[in-house]
């Protein structure tokens, strides 16, 4: 009997029963790939779930005392996982290859194991190099357990008789179904993966860490419904010449999203930043024009960035702009502010932005240190090394009052500013840190003025 061929799309997991050039679920351009359906007796023969049956019980009968979070000795995974893991859950950790997931997960089985039992399945090494790389990470645990196997149903099979406490699966692009007869690392191959790792983690009460490598354009390579079949979410991030790296949460059922990880990539494995504001804040240049200080809220933690700008007569009919680490279309937003509103012609200059260190500002409270260190770049006058700017800038021109902002000036009297630029709406009766001034300006020009003119 010839098999039957299905279309399936790579970003939503829609499928379609002839290709097409543009999916007709997500509207994604050369998404569909072509598949081999399984028979639909083959579909029916295989059990939705795993175990015994349950049945079903009223809210009231149900207990959240088996919910037990539990460290994985990692005081920035554990920040971002919301306070450590959670008995049975699913994590997906995703990033670019090389960025450092799999070294991640090797670290935490060191504090891991002296209570708990590990599996680790790696479909990417062998035995003997995961022995090599655990040595040089200074990995020897007695109730850590190692296996290089891309069969499903042998991992699985081996959790279940192991029954360990943490399964480690790295990655799920490597892993296949035996009942499926698409490729590994193909959409259907990934779904019936993920749904079976997800089953055996609700079931069996096992923590399960999977890791998943993203594609050229950012995404984790499979169908955007992987994202919704685990718990939490967690990407790994970093520039390949630099060696920190970032790790957020872009989905966590146990806890928030807000959260952020900084780590050190060494030759021995990653070490935890735990101030990440001094790491962003080394090398920054002394009294030269076009940067200022900005300081942002990661969850409840207040991270201090320095943001660059150069502004330069265009060579070009339409002027340039370009941003790195701050949103393009805010950018342009707040230079068409600044030259209405401040008085500064940016209508014939190129303007380029960058936040140094990798990380990425998306909050309106940085739209005041991008405004200034623009205004700084076009007057060729620094602003003062020990002076920060926290504020969000609307389109007549007027600085906004931001949330939390006491944790904020604690944050920047801590590192030894002096000077600090808030907004004037609603911070009348805050107090500043011991020797900080606080400079309140409600328009862009009153900030400029303070800025650039004392």
């Amino acid at each position: 009997m010839k098999s039957k061929t299905v279309y399936v799309c790579t970003s939503c997991g829609g499928e379609s029963l002839r290709w097409q050039g543009r999916c007709p679920a997500c509207g994604e351009w050369n998404t569909l790939q072509e598949q081999t359906a399984a028979p639909a007796a083959a579909k029916t023969a295989r059990p939705a779930t795993a175990g015994e049956r349950r049945a079903p019980r009223t809210l009231a009968q149900l207990s959240t005392v088996d919910e037990v979070r539990f460290p994985t000795g990692m005081a920035e995974l554990d920040r971002v996982l919301g306070g450590g893991c959670v008995a049975g859950s699913l994590i997906l950790v995703g990033g670019a290859p090389g960025i450092g997931k799999s070294t991640l997960l090797l670290q935490i089985c060191r504090d891991l194991c002296r209570s708990r039992t590990v599996l680790y399945a790696s479909g990417e090494e062998s035995e003997h190099q995961l022995k090599l790389r655990a040595t040089r990470l200074g990995v020897a645990a007695e109730q850590l357990y190692v296996m290089a196997e891309t069969s499903l149903n042998e991992i699985v099979e081996a959790a279940r008789s192991l029954k360990p406490n943490v399964l480690i699966a790295d990655s799920i692009q490597t892993l296949s179904n035996p009942d499926n007869s698409s490729a590994p690392g193909s959409v259907s191959q990934v779904k019936d993966c993920t749904m079976a790792l997800m089953q055996l983690a609700k079931g069996d009460g096992i923590t399960v860490f999977v890791v998943g490598h993203i594609n050229k354009d950012g995404a984790i390579a499979g169908p955007k419904v992987l994202e919704h079949m685990v718990d939490t979410v967690l990407y790994f991030e970093g520039d390949r010449h630099s060696s920190y790296r970032l790790l957020r949460a872009e989905k966590n059922r146990f806890g928030s999203t807000h959260e952020l990880g900084v780590f050190d990539m060494r030759g021995d494995g990653l070490h935890e930043v735990p101030n990440p504001s001094e790491m962003l804040l080394s090398g920054r240049p002394l009294n030269t024009p076009g940067t200022c200080v900005a300081c942002v809220m990661e969850g409840s933690r207040p991270v201090l960035a320095e943001v660059q700008a150069l502004v330069t007569k265009t060579s070009f009919n339409v002027p340039r702009r370009t941003t790195e680490g701050f949103d393009f279309n805010r950018a342009v937003l707040q230079m068409a502010v600044l030259e209405k509103r401040g008085g500064i012609r940016l209508g014939e200059c190129d303007v380029y932005i960058n936040v140094v260190g990798g990380l990425s500002l998306d909050e309106p409270a940085a739209d005041l240190p991008v405004v200034l260190a623009a205004a700084s770049s076009y007057r060729e006058r620094p602003i003062d090394n020990a002076t920060a700017a926290i504020g969000e800038v609307g389109l007549t021109g007027e600085v906004r009052a931001v949330a939390f902002l006491e944790q904020r000036l604690q944050e920047l009297g801590r590192l030894g500013f002096r000077r600090v630029l808030i907004p004037a709406q609603g911070t009348a009766k805050l107090l500043a840190p011991g020797g900080m001034t606080l400079l309140r300006v409600r328009t862009i020009g009153e900030a400029i003025g303070a800025a650039l003119d004392s």
